[in-house]
């Protein structure tokens, strides 16, 4: 089951993310960064163990990301990463958000989860401002995902463009 996280998970969160990080797969997250945003982040436990992760991040009124998912490479393939996706989905819900969006080199996973593709350039400044920040920059390759939850979402009134799954995924 996914809960919210607590500050006890900071450091085993942080560990997470710095595995997949080192790998290329995202960015990394300081253990600062982590303990600021600790009530954006949900966890899977056992034993006492972080065996998974993900952060809902709010950037303005009607639109929060998806990131810093995260599973033990030990613990994939048992549906931690769904439980973690449909929790943060969940609480967007909960808090009115009219959309959810998502960075990421595997857009088959979150379109499982009804996340489409989206023109990067339409993403909010917020996260231009993290980008330029990581040494991908700007050739990063990620892939902009986007989950309108509301018929308030502006791609859902079509303000904006969700662009048609590729097959190559």
């Amino acid at each position: 089951m996914a809960v919210k996280a607590a500050l006890a998970d900071g450091a085993q969160v942080q560990a997470l993310i710095t595995h997949f990080a080192d790998a290329g797969e995202m960015l990394h997250r300081s253990l600062a960064e982590v303990y600021e945003n600790i009530r954006d982040f949900w966890v899977v436990r056992q034993d006492g163990q972080v065996l998974g992760c993900v952060a809902l991040h709010v950037v303005w009124a009607d639109l929060a990301e998806l990131k810093s998912l995260a599973v033990r490479e030990e613990a994939q393939h048992g549906g931690l990463g769904g439980l973690l996706v449909e929790a943060v989905l969940r609480d967007a819900r909960e808090l009115g958000l009219a959309s959810v969006f998502c960075l990421t080199y595997r857009p088959s996973f979150f379109e499982r989860f009804g996340f489409q593709r989206a023109a990067m350039m339409e993403l909010p400044r917020k996260v231009w401002t993290e980008c330029v920040r990581c040494s991908k920059f700007p050739d990063c390759g990620e892939i902009a995902l986007v989950k309108p939850l509301t018929e308030a979402s502006p791609w859902h009134q079509g303000q904006l463009q969700l662009r048609p799954q590729e097959a190559s995924s």
